[in-house]
């Protein structure tokens, strides 16, 4: 990867990462005893490793003078990578806390092992750190075939990456050592946000200067998706992460919202970071790998903006509708709710574009199981949009809401869609980008998606069936007016459901670890065939021809 840097990028990428190393010894030195200091050490740590790397291919041969013919997939390969350590780590931590749920004593007698702690790990880790590497990964992917044109720079890709998984760092082992804001979701403090930042910026301007350049006059839906995921992300993340700190050498700040405000704020980011990053991004990525596999043009590209543009505006309104019976504003409450309901309009116009466009290549969905992970995404995209816009209204919400069903609804969507979409498009593009003609071993490939497939419906039917239970008894009264249930029965009601959540979670988990192995091997198969090909490499991914 850093071969396709010339000398002069070397040296650029060595001076920036002495002044991030300079940083974090400063920060360490001045941070005291507070945890920030921790944060010094690690960020002063990884860039020394990051610096000693470039160093090792300081003297590489120059790579060819003019790039523009080819691709420039080394940034694509890292982040696909990544994304799978991070999905074996955090869904580790994932599963281990659904087994805490069902004995809280399979843990350690250390702070940073505790539920409150671990739970954070675990969905910064899936959502940000698998989702978010599979997000830039697959949009420099997609980005480069359907404008026909490479990556605009050969730097500030890998340095999106390496800014973007550094922010992962800073954020899980904050969560570790005990660092957040204190929000409803657990988020990272202020230094953490602000480096955010930089590193979206510089994501955002890569990825207009390679659509201002594309040869392409035509703008195909997924990069509209993609671009639509950075831009709002970038708003949504400035905006909640508003804070201020108590000094430069300090982790702790304040929010600058408070009471009513901050919840609003806090759920017009969560709601539209469930719109933004874990729908608009991986519709994109679906726009594109689905009809590329099933080699079937879309349905209906009409369709697909008009879902677009429905996305965009009513999922900014529906945020209100997870504060229902609060302080929060009646006519707030009613347009959040009006809004999520409006929403499985455009919602189902893409899933339902997605599986209209497999007609005529049912046959296929049979006999991939690559495609059949796609297929399934847009399944569960259609089932968890329906039951998100009927979760939306208020007398259902009564029951619904702080029970074990949203946690069923979030997994329905973060395993059944989020992660089978990705996992769909990891295994189109190992092959594609690693010159192999099918994955190391398909029969893996269909052993990951039964295993995927069965830990998301054992989850989430078991999450469905807790939370229904929960709300029925926590809203049932005896003959003289008082509960007829404790909160201690309503948990012990639980126990088997949570045993069953937690045996999902193992079934999605050995999965992933499986795919992971499949990928693994699939990379060496092409190493070792680059060593018989000697003195003949396998030419530079060329430019295509069309999208």
């Amino acid at each position: 990867m850093l071969s396709e840097l010339t000398s002069g990028q070397r040296q650029a990428a060595l001076i920036f990462l002495a002044l991030v190393a300079c940083v974090g010894l400063f920060v360490a030195g001045f941070g005291g005893a507070d945890p920030i200091a921790a944060h010094g050490w690690l960020v002063l740590g990884v860039a020394l490793i990051s610096a000693f790397a470039v160093l090792t291919r300081f003297h590489d041969p120059e790579p060819v003078a003019d790039r523009s013919g080819s691709y420039y997939d080394a940034p694509v390969k890292a982040g696909i990578i990544l994304a799978m350590v991070w999905a074996v780590l955090a869904m580790f931590v994932g599963d281990w806390v659904a087994w805490l749920l069902v004995d809280p004593e399979l843990t350690f007698s250390e702070p940073w092992a505790s539920f409150g702690r671990l739970r954070p790990v675990h969905t910064t880790g899936v959502i940000f750190g698998f989702g978010g590497n599979a997000l830039i990964a697959t949009s420099f992917y997609v980005v480069q075939r359907t404008c026909r044109v490479r990556l605009a720079g050969h730097l500030s890709p890998l340095f999106v990456l390496w800014g973007y998984n550094l922010f992962c760092l800073l954020a899980v082992t904050g969560y570790l050592w005990g660092i957040n804001q204190s929000k409803e979701y657990a988020e990272p403090e202020w230094y953490a946000d602000l480096w955010l930042v930089i590193v979206w910026v510089a994501y955002f301007v890569l990825y207009l200067r390679t659509l201002a350049r594309r040869k392409e006059p035509h703008i195909y839906v997924a990069n509209w998706y993609y671009l639509a995921f950075i831009l709002v992300v970038a708003v949504l993340h400035i905006v909640n992460g508003l804070a201020l700190p108590l000094s430069w050498a300090q982790a702790k700040s304040y929010s600058l919202f408070s009471g009513v405000q901050d919840a609003m704020t806090q759920w017009w980011y969560g709601h539209n970071a469930v719109a933004f990053f874990l729908t608009a991004g991986f519709l994109g990525m679906l726009y594109y790998y689905l009809p590329k596999r099933a080699e079937r043009p879309i349905y209906s590209y009409r369709l697909s903006i008009i879902s677009f543009w429905g996305i965009t505006f009513f999922y900014m309104w529906a945020g209100s509708h997870h504060l229902h019976y609060t302080a929060l504003p009646q006519w707030v409450q009613t347009l959040g709710m009006t809004f999520s309901v409006m929403l499985l309009v455009p919602s189902w116009a893409s899933a339902g574009n997605a599986l209209m466009t497999l007609n005529g290549a049912w046959h296929k969905v049979r006999d991939d199981a690559t495609l059949r992970f796609m297929f399934v995404a847009a399944v569960f995209y259609g089932l968890s949009t329906f039951e998100g816009s009927f979760m939306a209204i208020r007398p259902v919400n009564a029951l619904s809401h702080y029970t074990d069903w949203t946690v069923g609804h979030v997994h329905a969507g973060a395993l059944g869609w989020v992660a089978m979409i990705t996992f769909g498009a990891i295994y189109a593009s190992v092959p594609w980008l690693w010159k192999q003609k099918t994955m190391w071993s398909p029969r893996l490939v269909e052993v990951h998606f039964w295993l995927a497939l069965a830990g998301t419906l054992i989850y989430v039917f078991a999450m469905w069936n807790s939370g229904i239970i929960q709300g029925l008894m926590w809203r049932t009264y005896n003959e003289s007016g008082t509960l007829a249930y404790s909160f201690v029965d309503s948990l012990e009601a639980m126990h088997p459901y949570y045993i069953a959540r937690a045996v999902g979670g193992l079934f999605f988990l050995v999965g992933t670890l499986v795919g992971c192995y499949n990928i693994w091997m699939t990379i060496r198969a092409s190493r070792a065939a680059a060593v018989l090909e000697g003195d003949h490499p396998a030419p530079r991914p060329a430019l295509e021809t069309g999208s």
